[in-house]
């Protein structure tokens, strides 16, 4: 008897140039471990990225660039997703898991400058310097740093952004240093912004994989772009961000290192206008990495970040 051929395996994608540069990354890297293996990429066009003209807090973003791909699995017209793992909210669709977390790139925020201010640090731009970013939790942190300067919102791909920017509409954006490393960007980075002026976004960095939770044959292909290290850091981080029960568009930031077996987490919880900060750190052990997360957000909880994200939430109904 003739054994059959192993099943095509279908990775779906979004279609934005990143998404595909990242979901190729992961296709190389699995086909080069498993030759015998056929891989193909099937992309999809989410709900995130047919609305461009109205700022993400607006539009109610659970699973906003992540459903449609979602919806595929389910239904078995493809077997994983690849996801920045930024965008895939904390809690999964009954019968998906989060496969796979890879090895992060830096993941920290950049400014990004017109050519009129390149002698220039975010510090020392003029007074009334107009700042694009579609993240409240850059907004948040920048405008309680910078209050003199004057921040607008900015949709579209890294392309469009980048495009407005040099036509002029900003004198500034801010943007993930991992998207431009990974576009091959890196020298529009002006400058790295420090965790001490902007915690980064959950997962921010990473790509996290997700597939159906009972598909032992494609967890087990996973395994072999798994990260441990930034797996630990992420699981603490989204356990952090699903207790507080803010989506990605709620100003929740944080920053994680990891030295032999030891997590340190630092989170931050503000108020949209910069004026009210909750920031704490705690310190665990790796394999505690989900309970560190749950731990520091009850610490921020007791400290008044409830009462900011509620005061958000409140403003992001109003249309505010």
């Amino acid at each position: 008897m003739i054994a059959s051929p192993p099943r095509t395996i279908r990775i779906g994608s979004r279609k934005s140039q990143l998404a595909l540069v990242q979901t190729h990354w992961v296709q190389e890297h699995l086909q080069k471990a498993f030759p015998d293996r056929t891989f193909e990429v099937h992309t999809m066009s989410t709900h995130g990225d047919k609305i461009l003209d109205v700022a993400l807090a607006k539009i109610g973003d659970k699973g906003l660039f992540t459903k449609e791909l979602e919806v595929g699995m389910l239904e078995g017209e493809i077997d994983f997703a690849v996801h920045s793992l930024k965008d895939l909210p904390t809690r999964l669709p009954e019968g998906l898991i989060l496969g796979c977390v890879t090895e992060r790139e830096d993941p920290a925020d950049a400014l990004v400058v017109h050519a009129n201010h390149q002698d220039k640090q975010i510090d020392t731009l003029p007074e009334g310097a107009v700042i694009g970013t579609s993240s409240l939790r850059r907004l948040a942190q920048l405008r309680h740093h910078y209050p003199h300067l004057t921040f607008k919102d900015i949709r579209g791909n890294l392309n469009t952004r980048l495009g407005k920017l040099d036509a002029g509409e900003y004198d500034g954006i801010i943007l993930a240093v991992a998207g431009l490393q990974r576009l091959g960007m890196g020298d529009r980075i002006h400058q790295v912004l420090s965790p001490e002026v902007s915690l980064h976004a959950v997962g921010q960095g990473a790509l996290g994989i997700e597939c159906r939770a009972e598909d032992n044959e494609i967890l087990s292909l996973l395994k072999a772009l798994e990260h441990p290290p930034t797996a630990y850091r992420c699981y603490a981080e989204r356990s952090f961000l699903r207790e507080l029960e803010g989506g990605c568009q709620v100003p929740i930031g944080v920053n994680t290192s990891l030295q032999g077996d030891t997590l340190t987490l630092t989170g931050i919880v503000a108020s949209l206008d910069g004026q009210t900060l909750v920031k704490d750190t705690l310190t665990g052990t790796a394999d505690q990495a989900e309970q560190l997360g749950i731990d520091l957000a009850n610490r921020l909880k007791q400290q008044g970040a409830q009462e900011i994200l509620n005061e958000i939430f409140t403003q992001i109904q109003r249309g505010s």
